[in-house]
């Protein structure tokens, strides 16, 4: 199920299919029979049940005479239908490709704020763990094997802590910290390397202890906050961007009653010490 952002979208482009069908004088009835539909597609379509394809709009606009509005709507729909991606669906062409779809959005991105009830946040992974991660996504979704080229592209991209004006808050629940990802070696290299990162003076890392009371920080799905502007969800099969004002301002809430309950400087490098000792 998507998110009530795509559900609001899809009907707000139902509402506009809608009057333009009104506004061309044909009833919904008539609009199928012209286009050779079942009736009950028209209602699907303009009650944002079901998201028009290209030729179901071109279709539409051009029994009411509104060829003019094509391209708008079409973009409109496209727009839509990438808020909510299967991860299978986007990463067929393979991980590189995925790994470098996102370098624009976090270029122009000033202020991240990164949830992770996973793994470790991406920006902040050693090569190892990254392999390791990677490696499972490959093999559970049977995507294609590029990894290397996959990993040097998320490695490059970890410049951006170093450069520019960007600034990272970044949250786990220490269960990350104790989940071995790939084997002990890997895990202990990874949990090394975060303690490192976490002392950048762009980063502010902050550790959900486990036993931790929770009130309004209730654990969630991990996502990432860009400015406030946009909002990526890692859901169990796909990918969701929030783009919703009201939406976005509840996770920036959500991220702030999580925060609230984290530790941090000391704190948070002794739990993660703590999770490197548990290794043996």
């Amino acid at each position: 199920m998507t998110s009530s952002s795509a559900k609001q979208a899809r009907q707000a482009l139902g509402r506009r299919l809608r009057e333009i069908r009104k506004g061309a004088g044909l009833t919904a009835r008539e609009l199928a029979r012209r286009a050779g539909w079942h009736e009950s597609k028209c209602s699907r379509l303009e009650n944002g049940h079901t998201l028009p394809s290209d030729a179901d709009i071109r279709t539409y606009t051009a029994h009411c005479a509104a060829r003019d509005e094509t391209a708008d709507l079409i973009a409109t729909a496209r727009g839509i239908e990438g808020a909510y991606i299967q991860w299978r669906r986007m990463e067929r062409a393979g991980l590189k490709r995925v790994q470098q779809s996102v370098a624009p959005l976090f270029e122009r991105t000033r202020r991240f704020r990164v949830y992770q009830s996973w793994v470790i946040p991406g920006l902040l992974q050693s090569a190892g763990y990254t392999r390791a991660v990677l490696s499972t996504v490959a093999q559970l979704r049977d995507v294609p094997d590029d990894i290397d080229d996959a990993v040097a592209v998320r490695m490059d991209r970890q410049r951006i802590l170093h450069s520019g004006d960007h600034r990272f808050a970044m949250l786990v629940e220490e269960w990350v910290l104790r989940t071995v990802i790939g084997d002990s070696d890997t895990m202990a290299g990874a949990l090394g390397h975060l303690i490192s990162v976490a002392s950048l003076p762009s980063v502010s890392l902050g550790v959900i202890p486990l036993g931790t009371p929770r009130g309004a920080g209730w654990p969630v799905e991990s996502f990432t906050m860009y400015d406030d502007a946009q909002v990526n969800v890692e859901l169990v099969s796909a990918h969701l961007t929030v783009t919703q004002p009201g939406e976005i301002a509840e996770y920036a809430r959500t991220f702030a009653e999580l925060s609230a309950i984290a530790v941090y400087g000391v704190q948070a490098r002794s739990l993660i010490t703590t999770a490197i000792d548990a290794l043996g």
